[in-house]
C-alpha cells in the first residue's frame, strides 16, 4: 500500500462532533450528486501524487473550509481555483493543483453559480504564482484535515475547532510529513503553530494567516521566505 493510500486511509477516522469528511461522506443538501466523495478523494489523491518528487514548500492550515476543502477535497483550495474561473482577475490557472484529471466540482451549481469561493485560497493561491513559485513544489494541507462546522449554522460554516479535536488530527499529519520528508514546513496561523508545538514539530517557519486583515503581513512573509 502507498504512502497516499495509507493517509487517505486515515482520512476515515472522522472526529466526533460537528465534523464534514469529504472524502468520506456526502453532503446531501449541497452535493451535486453521490459521487462527490468518490471526486473528492480522486482529487486529493492525484494533487498529492503529482507533487511527490518536487515539494518544497509544506504550507500547513489549521482546518479545512466550507468554502474550499469541503468541496474540493484538497487544503486552501476552491472550486473557482480548480475550474479556472480566478484566472483572468488572480492570475489563478486551472491546472495548478493537478494535470493528469479533469477537475470537477461537487456543490451544486444553485449553491454557488460559479462554484465555491475561499478568500483565504484565493491569496494563497496568487501568493504562490505572484512570487513564481511552482505549484508543484508547494503543499497544502490541515493540522486537522477535516471540516468543522457550527451545528446551528449547517454545513455551509465554519468554526474553531478545540484542543482536543487538533489533537485528532496528528496521525494524518504525521503521515503526511512522512510523505513529504523534505519539504519545509510552513505554518500558516497561531493555531497552526500550537498545534504543531503540542505535537513536538519545532522545525517551522511560521507566517500570518491571511484571514481577518492578515493579507498584507501574510504576502510579506511569504516574500522573505521565497528571498530566503
Amino acid at each position: 500500500m502507498s504512502s497516499i493510500d495509507s493517509l487517505l486511509n486515515l482520512l476515515k477516522n472522522t472526529p466526533d462532533g460537528p465534523f464534514f469528511n469529504p472524502w468520506y461522506q456526502n453532503d446531501p443538501e449541497h452535493d451535486v450528486s453521490d459521487n462527490g466523495p468518490d471526486i473528492r478523494k480522486k482529487q486529493l489523491k492525484h494533487y498529492l501524487k503529482e507533487r511527490l518528487d518536487t515539494a518544497k514548500y509544506l504550507f500547513i492550515a489549521e482546518a479545512l473550509g466550507y468554502q474550499g476543502g469541503h468541496f474540493t477535497g484538497i487544503a486552501m483550495t476552491s472550486e473557482r481555483i480548480l475550474l479556472g474561473h480566478h484566472k483572468s482577475v488572480h492570475g489563478i490557472p486551472a491546472d495548478g493543483a493537478f494535470q493528469s484529471i479533469e477537475a470537477q466540482r461537487t456543490s451544486k451549481p444553485e449553491v454557488n453559480k460559479k462554484g465555491m469561493s475561499e478568500p483565504t485560497a484565493t491569496i494563497m493561491w496568487k501568493a504562490i504564482y505572484q512570487l513564481g513559485i511552482d505549484p508543484y513544489e508547494t503543499v497544502l494541507w490541515n493540522a486537522l484535515p477535516w471540516h468543522p462546522y457550527d451545528p446551528d449554522d449547517g454545513l455551509l460554516s465554519n468554526r474553531t475547532p478545540t484542543d482536543h479535536e487538533l489533537e485528532q488530527g496528528y496521525p494524518s499529519l504525521k503521515t503526511f510529513l512522512d510523505l513529504f520528508s523534505d519539504g519545509e514546513i510552513i505554518a500558516v496561523g497561531r493555531k497552526c503553530e500550537q498545534s504543531l508545538d503540542a505535537f513536538g514539530i519545532s522545525n517551522y517557519t511560521p507566517v500570518r494567516h491571511p484571514a481577518n486583515g492578515g493579507a498584507p503581513k501574510f504576502r510579506r512573509q511569504m516574500n522573505e521566505l521565497i528571498r530566503n
